[in-house]
């Protein structure tokens, strides 16, 4: 089987890597992808965000399945235009696809479904958000209601800096802002494939949201991740399939639009129980890159039973009996406007590290050298026994790594790794 991955960031690398590695895949592409992925996939200049340029791709290929990576590109209909050509896709429709696109949707289908979340208000004028922050008191939680490349959520003791951000989301054509209570306790994601009907959960993960250490400075994509969490209660995964996962896919065929793909399941385990905090219709990044390093089973006949129906009769998923970390080495003013266009040695050094491998995610080539193209530039991801050794081999990739202004944050996984985290109940 040929797969075509869409997209081009470390997550679509971390698929591309995965499904290279499953003896039933013979050829993977990738558009646009980039040079790391580049070295194990045919990369194809087509635009990600043209839903009928990647379906003629799909179908001028040949491929077996498309994998559609990132979050724009299937609230933009790629994944229905995909299908629409007689080519199975793994990723939800454009309508499905809401749950990430429209934050206010997301909390309509998770009332409907009676899923636990946070108290919120769906706010249109700073007026109404002015009384929503009164209302629930600080810290301010403010989320754009669309997408936002996850740089859309503030969350503040500042009611200046809340209202501040609300203004210039609103002040966007169509924009509405979500207003919601703050949740306490530490955060789980995590992924679970769905076919439309059933679903299938992967190992959970924890991400770092903020750019420096002990979760100092503004939101980012994600500065790193490590999985498994040693701290996690007895039972998370069962619960929350019960509890938010399977209620939502059954919610969503109830409304006529079946979620097929991979629904990221944002957590909080609070005082009060376990809460959502959002929902992404796509893997996420960075938790992508260590959740994959672990899987033991095959990728692609995976994703093709969710892309195909067949996930009710695919065998249990097995796990590598390891733990694996992830960091994000940044761009300089990351995530300001990144500098662009630095020089990056050392990639090829790290890769021959036991335990790692780099993931790509803004990379370019100019004159036959890596440059860097974007604000997340590379993921280094160690592979150990133990959180441990996970991190200190992840560590020891990024110091073999050369880019001018770069920045990455020194304590993903530490609290983890030195049992210095409460065991939080469900």
């Amino acid at each position: 089987m040929e797969i075509l991955v869409v997209g081009g960031g470390a997550r679509e690398h971390a698929l591309v890597r995965g499904l290279v590695a499953d003896p039933q895949v013979t050829r993977v592409h990738a558009a646009p992808g980039n040079p790391g992925i580049g070295t194990v996939a045919q990369l194809h200049d087509v635009d990600p965000m043209d839903p009928r340029a990647v379906a003629a791709l799909a179908a001028q290929l040949g491929v077996g399945l498309v994998v559609v990576g990132p979050e724009a590109p299937l609230v933009a209909g790629v994944a229905d235009a995909v299908r629409d050509a007689g080519v199975p896709c793994f990723g939800p429709s454009a309508a499905a696809a809401q749950l990430e696109g429209s934050k206010a949707f997301a909390k309509q289908v998770m009332a409907a479904a009676g899923v636990p979340t946070a108290a919120s208000h769906t706010c249109e004028t700073v007026d109404q958000v002015a009384a929503a922050l009164a209302e629930f008191g600080p810290p301010h939680v403010v989320k754009d209601d669309g997408l936002a490349a996850g740089k859309g959520v503030v969350v503040t003791d500042d009611t200046v800096e809340a209202l501040t951000h609300a203004r210039a989301c609103l002040d966007r054509p169509g924009r509405r802002v979500v207003v919601e209570e703050y949740l306490d306790g530490p955060e789980v994601s995590l992924f679970v494939l769905s076919d439309g009907a059933h679903v299938v959960p992967l190992a959970p993960a924890q991400d770092f949201k903020r750019i420096g250490d002990a979760d100092t400075g503004p939101n980012t994509g994600g500065m790193g991740a490590y999985s498994p969490l040693p701290w996690a209660p007895e039972g998370l995964v069962d619960h929350v399939v019960a509890t938010v996962a399977q209620p939502t896919i059954d919610e969503m065929a109830r409304r006529g639009t079946p979620f097929a793909g991979v629904l990221y399941c944002g957590l909080a385990l609070t005082s009060r129980g376990l809460r959502v905090v959002e929902f992404n219709a796509r893997f996420g990044d960075p938790e992508t890159q260590v959740v994959l390093a672990r899987l033991a089973d095959g990728l692609g006949g995976l994703l093709l039973a969710a892309a195909t129906g067949r996930l009710a009769t695919h065998p249990p998923l097995t796990w590598h009996n390891t733990a694996a970390v992830t960091v994000v080495v940044a761009a300089a003013n990351y995530p300001g406007t990144p500098h662009t266009g630095d020089p990056i040695t050392g990639v090829a050094a790290a890769d021959t590290i036991a335990g790692v491998h780099v993931l790509h995610a803004g990379t370019a080539t100019r004159d036959g050298a890596l440059v860097s193209a974007g604000g997340r530039v590379l993921s280094v991801v160690g592979v150990g026994a133990d959180l441990t050794e996970a991190r200190t081999t992840a560590y020891a990739g990024v110091a073999t790594i050369t880019l001018p202004g770069s920045q990455h944050r020194t304590d993903i996984a530490s609290a983890a790794a030195h049992d210095a985290l409460p065991s939080p109940t469900l």
